[in-house]
């Protein structure tokens, strides 16, 4: 009997140990793919700036959605946070061109947040990410492009000096 109790309480916790592992590893992954820039500005000041930004360098603001104030609506506080769907049809459509899937991730979307430590973060869909999850060919130039242009418009957004050097 003291053997069955012995091998029960094995697998219990090899089945703990298991689970921890899985949680890790999806916490690793949900990470995974995004590109986090911290801002000097609140939720609301960042996100102001990248639209004014994207709108200046001809990208389409397809819509810009505050989480914060949609879940208050139902009773639920969340940390300040904002979202911004933006895109050019003249980069995008070549993408899909190359791979249709990759129009699942697209328009481009930017979350503006506040974390429980109160730092605020302007995160995004890395490009190279995007290319190897929908196995894109062919269109290296093109997110060549994309990453240097998100890289830099995200940055002047939550960084001050950014805007002077950019000429903003």
């Amino acid at each position: 009997m003291q053997y069955i109790f012995s091998v029960l309480m094995m697998l219990s916790l090899n089945a703990c140990a298991m689970n921890d592992m899985q949680s890790s590893a999806m916490e690793k992954n949900m990470t995974d793919g995004m590109i986090h820039v911290e801002s000097q500005f609140s939720v609301k000041q960042t996100a102001d700036r990248l639209q004014t930004l994207l709108s200046k360098k001809g990208m389409k603001i397809f819509n810009r959605l505050n989480h914060a104030n949609g879940a208050k609506g139902v009773g639920i506080e969340l940390n300040p946070m904002e979202l911004i769907i933006f895109g050019n049809p003249k980069v995008g459509s070549p993408l899909m061109q190359c791979a249709q899937s990759i129009a699942l991730d697209l328009p481009q979307k930017a979350l503006i947040w506040q974390d429980e430590a109160g730092k605020v973060w302007l995160s995004y869909n890395d490009p190279d990410y995007l290319k190897q999850r929908h196995n894109v060919k062919g269109c290296d130039k093109n997110f060549a492009k994309i990453t240097k242009a998100l890289a830099g418009l995200t940055k002047a957004a939550a960084q001050d000096d950014l805007i002077i050097q950019m000429g903003m």
